[in-house]
């Protein structure tokens, strides 16, 4: 494993689609034999979505990158992990898979990301250039879903692609990479596996990235182990908003492909790594606050970021002409604060929330503010921009693109100067995913002894 990870180069910025693609194509023509490379789906916009197959061990893994267009670490991952399986037969041969590794499952989505990939590394800058789709337009939210009064089946044509992979090759580790922002690093697996949640954890620490110890990413996930939590389950979080007396309907959509897989008894790893780092992400010391009254604040400055945008999605609805991605993605995405913040609000008053806080929670509710002013404000603006482009510069889209721009600028400022500013070097993100994955496919195939 340290040999392995010792082999992940140095990177400067992240791959682009195109680079992605490039790279396993060049891979399967200098292969022949050992790896091939076909098309297994179509995006929404008519792009092919193609699988490099390496190997021909008799368990079959599954890896795919860009699930969510803005989270890219897993581009330069995949691509290094398939070069490695290509060029070392040891290596492939020793894993006792089949790798069947697709470059990017939502090619789309990441070209509208792409103005951020090069750097400059800042906030600010990945803010303006930031795209996530509306919910029922990501790959990892479109699975089949059916649940007490949720139904979801409208199957976008990314997660076709990714359902055919799975039920054609019956995976027994997979692993759909992802990533967050600011904070420390986490993991998700599907089911509880100690000795691989024993590897998991100890991996970041090799490069200097912290655990994450704050909020988790919803309140009815359950955590395994240090910074390791059970895959989120759609039926445990529709549970919990019915519970609070919320409309899980407003909230709860399509599957995740870890839930898909389940039939087949895959292993699922999700490796959840920051481009921040955050000394304080794993300080569990008190904060000098009581948790209740600080999910009182957080829930409080949710609702001023909401009332900003929503305010400014009332004003121009009526004059918006495009049914651009970017709108389509605002809609989705700026109610969801008010619905978190009322969920703040509603565990404030929990008895167990009489606690003290601690720094690292304090410092994520802060880091949570701050992206979603960031991401859904530059969401927004993208989507007025958009339709001035096109001439549809109607007096109150100029005047609110103008009075939201001005707004966004101080939200950037004081992410800026509120939250670290310290890049992780890409190479350790990398190396990071990388090592989940030989560890995992281990554990799945049950030879990770043998392979440490």
């Amino acid at each position: 494993m340290s040999d392995e990870l010792d082999s992940v180069p140095d990177y400067h910025r992240f791959a682009t689609v195109d680079e992605v693609v490039a790279a396993l194509t060049r891979l399967a023509a200098d292969h022949p034999g050992v790896a091939s490379l076909r098309r297994v789906g179509s995006s929404s916009l008519g792009e092919p979505i193609l699988c490099l197959t390496v190997g021909d061990g008799p368990r079959h893994a599954l890896i795919g990158a860009m699930p969510h267009p803005n989270e890219p670490i897993g581009g330069l991952t995949v691509v290094h992990l398939a070069t490695r399986m290509c060029q070392d037969a040891t290596l492939r041969e020793s894993t006792g898979y089949t790798w069947h590794i697709v470059g990017c499952l939502d090619p789309d989505g990441t070209r509208l990301n792409e103005g951020w990939f090069a750097g400059p590394f800042t906030k600010a800058h990945y803010g303006r250039h930031f795209y996530r789709p509306a919910g029922d337009e990501q790959v990892e939210w479109t699975f089949p879903f059916s649940y007490k009064n949720a139904y979801f089946d409208r199957v976008i044509p990314e997660t076709l692609a990714l359902m055919r992979l799975i039920d054609e090759t019956r995976p027994a580790f997979m692993s759909n990479l992802h990533n967050s922002e600011m904070g420390g690093a986490y993991f998700y697996l599907s089911r509880p596996v100690p000795e691989l949640q024993s590897v998991l954890k100890a991996l970041p620490g090799r490069y200097g990235v912290p655990l994450h110890g704050g909020e988790a990413e919803h309140p009815s996930l359950r955590r395994l182990d240090e910074a390791v939590f059970l895959t989120p389950r759609l039926e445990d979080a529709y549970d919990y908003l019915e519970a609070l007396g919320q409309d899980p309907m407003e909230q709860v959509g399509g599957g995740a492909s870890d839930s898909y897989a389940a039939r087949y008894g895959t292993l699922c790893l999700a490796a959840e790594l920051p481009y921040w780092r955050d000394p304080a992400a794993d300080d569990h010391s008190p904060a000098g606050i009581v948790y209740s009254d600080l999910l009182r604040a957080h829930g409080a400055e949710l609702r001023e970021t909401f009332a900003v945008l929503d305010d400014t999605m009332t004003a121009v609805a009526s004059d918006l002409r495009a049914d651009s991605p970017f709108i389509r993605a605002s809609r989705f995405s700026v109610p969801l604060l008010e619905e978190t913040a009322s969920t703040a609000l509603y565990r404030a008053k929990e008895p167990t929330a009489d606690r003290p806080a601690t720094v690292a929670e304090q410092q994520s509710c802060h880091q949570l503010v701050h992206s979603t002013r960031l991401r859904f404000g530059g969401m927004l603006l993208r989507a007025l921009e958009g339709e001035m482009a096109i001439g549809n510069g109607t007096p109150a889209i100029r005047a609110h693109a103008r009075a939201l721009s001005e707004t966004y600028a101080t939200w950037c400022a004081e992410a800026e100067a509120g939250t670290p500013d310290e890049t992780i070097p890409i190479r350790h993100l990398v190396a990071i995913q990388y090592g989940g994955i030989l560890a995992g496919a281990a554990h799945a195939a049950g030879t990770y002894g043998s392979a440490r």
